[in-house]
């Protein structure tokens, strides 16, 4: 497959950019991840209302931009390199999910809130285990006078003290998995945050005890909705992993250019030569794999090895180069003060929240047919 951004995608990225260097830095990015993860209110109306991100995937008659998701993964990558806080990334990802649903009347319902960031939403499929598979899901929906409840608890559930829509995997009575939609304000509806690595990123845990749910789909397609849903939240996330690594590199190259010892600056010698430079080679096969499981998201292939293999190197490089770069910085990279650790508690939060990316080689594996 073969593509190229066009003029128009270029744009937004810069648009994009220059809005989180001003509105994301890394003085504000510490305020919010000590005031417990949630959005200023400014700057998510901003993104929402005049930049319309929230929107970006939705489609027109929803009050969507029915924009591709090669369009949002450049979006993804540059808040991954600002470290945004705030639940963009959750609620396009849960978003997708409703769009991809049977129900007119839960779409007709939603969507329009969720383009405008008027509400949130986020995915709740991980449980114990932290494994996104449709077999590892214990939560159950069952029945009661007609309508659907729906009994169980999700863990790692990203900005899930902030939403207000959660879209649940579950399973039912005759052993089909499903998605359903629960309301965050509904009776039986338990939430506890959770403590966390990445204080940029806020989970919880989400207990449910037989609580009202929507089916986003039938017996018959729920696993298949499943899959793709959990293919995109791969994608999305990987493309933002390209971000944090690239700022990391970036990072990096600037201090080797700075930093002086023995007369000259560290950049001269070999080794941080070679370091610098295998980070590279890293950053940009990572940013490919990234635009191309987004483009098969874009077309009609199925998205499952390109967003299996975008998870497991995008991870493995992000985590890396976020090493790499603490390494580099030499012992100020290791302080507090320093943005560093920052992007490495980011990294290796990230690597492991979809699946680690020993598991993500295994089912590559596996779908390859070896």
């Amino acid at each position: 497959m073969t593509y190229t951004l066009s003029a128009e995608q270029l744009e937004m990225s810069a648009a994009v950019a220059d809005f989180l260097d001003k509105r994301s830095p890394e003085s504000e990015v510490r305020r919010l991840m000590e005031a417990g993860g949630a959005p200023d209110p400014a700057v998510w109306a901003q993104l929402t209302d005049q930049l319309g991100l929230t929107g970006l995937l939705i489609p027109h008659e929803y009050g969507g931009g029915g924009f591709g998701f090669l369009d949002f993964a450049l979006v993804a990558e540059k808040t991954g390199a600002s470290l945004l806080v705030a639940p963009l990334l959750s609620t396009v990802m849960a978003s997708c999910a409703v769009v991809l649903s049977s129900s007119e009347e839960l779409k007709a319902q939603w969507l329009p809130a969720l383009a405008s960031g008027k509400k949130t939403v986020t995915l709740a499929l991980a449980e114990e285990s932290g494994s996104w598979d449709a077999s590892a899901v214990t939560t159950t929906v069952s029945q009661d006078e007609g309508a659907l409840q729906l009994t169980g608890t999700k863990m790692y559930v990203i900005d899930g003290q902030h939403a207000d829509l959660f879209i649940v995997s579950a399973v039912s009575a005759d052993g089909s998995v499903g998605l359903y939609a629960v309301r965050s304000d509904s009776s039986g509806v338990e939430l506890t945050a959770l403590e966390t690595l990445d204080q940029t990123r806020p989970q919880a845990r989400v207990r449910f005890e037989e609580v009202p749910a929507v089916a986003l789909t039938d017996s018959a397609s729920g696993a298949a909705t499943l899959e793709r849903v959990v293919a995109i939240a791969g994608v999305l996330l990987s493309a933002e992993q390209v971000g944090g690594a690239q700022r990391c590199l970036d990072m990096a190259v600037e201090y080797a250019k700075v930093r002086v010892q023995f007369g000259r600056p560290i950049g001269s010698f070999q080794a941080i030569k070679h370091k610098c430079a295998d980070m590279l080679l890293d950053v940009e096969s990572a940013r490919s794999a990234a635009y191309h499981a987004a483009a098969v998201l874009d077309g009609h292939e199925d998205p499952a090895i390109a967003s299996t293999l975008a998870s497991a190197h995008c991870s493995t490089t992000y985590t890396k180069v976020a090493g790499e770069n603490i390494q580099i910085h030499g012992g100020i990279g290791f302080t507090w003060e320093h943005p560093a650790h920052l992007y490495y508690k980011r990294a290796k939060t990230s690597e492991l929240l979809f699946g680690d990316p020993a598991w993500s080689r295994e089912r590559l594996a596996v779908l390859v047919g070896i």
